[in-house]
């Protein structure tokens, strides 16, 4: 698999402020805009850990109104989208800030999208299917994972039809990131596993993703050093705030690339796992890595061998099979020394379920990027090998 620097590429960011504090900012960045009305989304958990009460107080400190929503599940839902975008519109909101983990972040996304459109959310799964501008929206995230404060991707979980659905769309690629570490030092050990696992994956797959490319292989390739150098160190000793900036780092550096060069099977797969289920996200990529890594690995030798040199993996004089086998070897035991060792079946997927969720992967966005072209059957096999 080939890149070529003359083959055409966009890049989309948000502006982004990196480090530590930088969350007492927002009352300045609302103010830039001319919001006088915001709409804080959260969630309990994270109200709880006195992340919003910073917020609250930059914005009281710029004399800026706001109204806290915080009805935000682990797996944002339909109806909590829609209940915030009429909470928006009933207090008279004219920006949005989100404080908390990818579900939040995925939430006020969704709620920016159903206020200037005034339809259900439903309505714009897929790709480029947003046609008018979103309220401005400042994204803080307290995880070190999901990446949802830089990245064009919105996923929201359908509980009727038991699936997740993907918004693909440089329109909700927010207008300020601040990404301050101090504020995943509430981040229980499981979450940092799920959240710094789930960061790993999307480096891994925008680097063999057929929209990789220059502006987003630095990106990747350095997510995967700094994640794979500090994750384990980072969860054995919570309170060391520079592991923190090396692994938020690494999810932004990761974020940047997958947001651009887009994802592949895992992550296909997983929004159908995690939306059938209802389990964290960072748990399904864990679960199926080293599955997919063992089906795409043939469609990019290069590029595979390129990410098991960067884990520091010695692959000199290696056949591409050895090359295939000693770097699956290490994600497995790289998952399970933050704590994954669990199958599809521990969560009691059977075999009756894979073609539902078979079916599902290969209507996920991510699917079209995978460097090995896929079919259901196809997902089927792997699913069966993650049992």
């Amino acid at each position: 698999m080939t890149r070529s620097i003359s083959d055409l590429r966009k890049f989309v960011s948000p502006e982004i402020v990196f480090g530590a504090g930088c969350r007492h900012r927002v009352g300045h960045f609302v103010s830039a805009f001319g919001a006088n009305k915001v709409l804080i989304v959260s969630d309990p958990g994270v109200q709880a850990a006195g992340w919003v009460a910073d917020i609250e107080a930059s914005l009281q400190e710029q004399g800026i109104g706001y109204h806290l929503f915080t009805q935000v599940s682990p797996n944002p839902r339909v109806e909590e989208v829609m209940h915030g975008a009429e909470v928006y519109k009933l207090h008279n909101c004219n920006a949005i800030v989100a404080v908390g983990g990818g579900s939040p972040m995925d939430c006020a996304k969704g709620i920016g999208i159903v206020a200037a459109h005034g339809r259900s959310i439903l309505d714009f799964e897929g790709v480029d299917t947003i046609r008018v501008p979103s309220p401005p929206l400042i994204l803080i995230p307290t995880t070190a994972g999901t990446s949802a404060d830089v990245s064009q991707f919105v996923i929201i979980s359908n509980q009727q039809q038991r699936m997740k659905f993907s918004i693909v769309s440089k329109a909700v690629v927010p207008d300020v990131s601040l990404i301050d570490p101090e504020t995943t030092l509430t981040m229980d050990p499981f979450l940092a596993a799920c959240t710094g696992i789930d960061a790993l994956v999307h480096a891994i797959e925008a680097f063999v993703s057929i929209g990789s490319g220059p502006l987003t292989d630095t990106h990747a390739l350095e997510a995967m050093r700094l994640i794979s150098g500090n994750l384990i160190e980072m969860i054995a000793n919570p309170s060391d705030i520079a592991l923190r900036e090396k692994i938020m780092l690494g999810s932004m550096q990761a974020g940047l690339a997958f947001s651009n060069a887009i994802l592949g099977a895992v992550h296909a797969m997983s929004h159908s796992l995690g939306g059938y289920l209802d389990l964290p996200h960072g748990q399904c990529n864990a679960t199926l890595i080293e599955h997919v890594v063992a089906f795409n690995f043939d469609a990019a030798p290069e590029r595979f061998t390129i990410i098991a040199q960067t884990f520091g993996l010695d692959c000199r004089g290696l056949t591409p099979p050895q090359v295939r086998q000693r770097l699956i070897d290490y994600l497995i035991v790289f998952k399970q020394a933050v704590g994954f060792k669990d199958s599809l079946a521990t969560y009691g997927v059977s075999s009756s379920d894979i073609p539902f969720l078979s079916q599902h992967a290969m209507g996920d966005p991510c699917i079209l990027t995978n460097p090995r072209s896929s079919n259901q059957r196809d997902m089927e096999v792997v699913y069966g090998e993650a049992l």
